[in-house]
């Protein structure tokens, strides 16, 4: 049975989708059955990553959602599209890899919706459970919505792993500690962190990751640099298969290694 990887952050603005598209990719081309759900529906973004925009997504998690069709029509096959990729070098080496992305729809009525009138988070589990089995996936990576409330509660509760993103900040250290007592209320197997945006050269790696370990008690898989290459890439590709060879990215494979040892 494949294992969901929850990624999750307390605050917005941690680069929560982007280094769940870098994580996915890197477990597609390691040759792993891959999909990846983008769950924040109230304000969805990963589709950007994966070169989808309004007119080319199609069926979306939220035509699932409404009773529409069936999960499995809404998985958008990746490795298929980067065949044809063009402008985007990072993306073309997920040619031919088992790569699916379920996108939840980008257009203003489909958001509004949800916010008005909410959705059966009992479908949705149903729903994921359902894509595992039906696609034979090794991993199922969920982009959550930050913060906490019900949608992330159960895809908090339903992972196997769940690795939560923090920057060195205050708050944000404030946030992880709330969403790591959760997590171990809900009985989370598995549960990983990760430090993304610190800036480069001010924190000793060795201390950062003894001061976050010992206060969350939880395993630090990476710390990623803040990166002003990262910040002009603005979302057009996959950085870590673009720009392999930057510190990012090196530091990203990291915490994809953490995420693919566990049993």
């Amino acid at each position: 049975m494949g294992k969901i990887v929850s990624i999750h952050s307390f605050r917005g603005g941690t680069g929560k989708s982007n280094t769940t598209a870098n994580l996915a990719a890197q477990a597609a081309l390691a040759g792993k059955r891959v999909g990846v759900v983008d769950t924040d529906i109230q304000s969805p973004g990963i589709h950007v990553l994966f070169g989808l925009d309004e007119n080319s997504m199609g069926r979306t998690l939220n035509d699932f959602l409404h009773g529409q069709c069936e999960i499995k029509e809404v998985a958008h096959p990746v490795g298929e599209r980067a065949a044809t990729e063009k402008d985007a070098e990072g993306r073309k080496k997920l040619a031919g890899t088992n790569l699916w992305l379920i996108p939840s729809s980008i257009r203003g009525r489909e958001i509004s919706r949800v916010l008005r009138e909410g959705y059966d988070v009992n479908r949705l589990n149903e729903g994921l459970q359902n894509l595992i089995s039906d696609m034979k996936l090794d991993y199922l990576f969920i982009d959550t919505h930050p913060g906490l409330n019900e949608e992330t509660l159960l895809s908090i509760a339903i992972s196997d792993i769940l690795l939560i993103i923090l920057r060195p900040d205050n708050q944000d250290f404030q946030g992880t500690a709330v969403t790591v007592d959760i997590a171990r209320s809900l009985d989370v197997t598995n549960l990983l962190l990760m430090v993304n945006k610190a800036v480069p050269n001010k924190y000793d790696y060795n201390d950062l990751k003894q001061q976050i370990e010992n206060a969350y008690k939880a395993p630090l898989t990476g710390i990623l640099p803040l990166s002003f290459d990262m910040a002009d890439n603005a979302s057009k590709d996959l950085f870590s298969l673009r720009f392999p060879d930057h510190d990012w990215s090196k530091e990203l494979r990291r915490v994809a290694a953490a995420v693919l040892e566990v049993k």
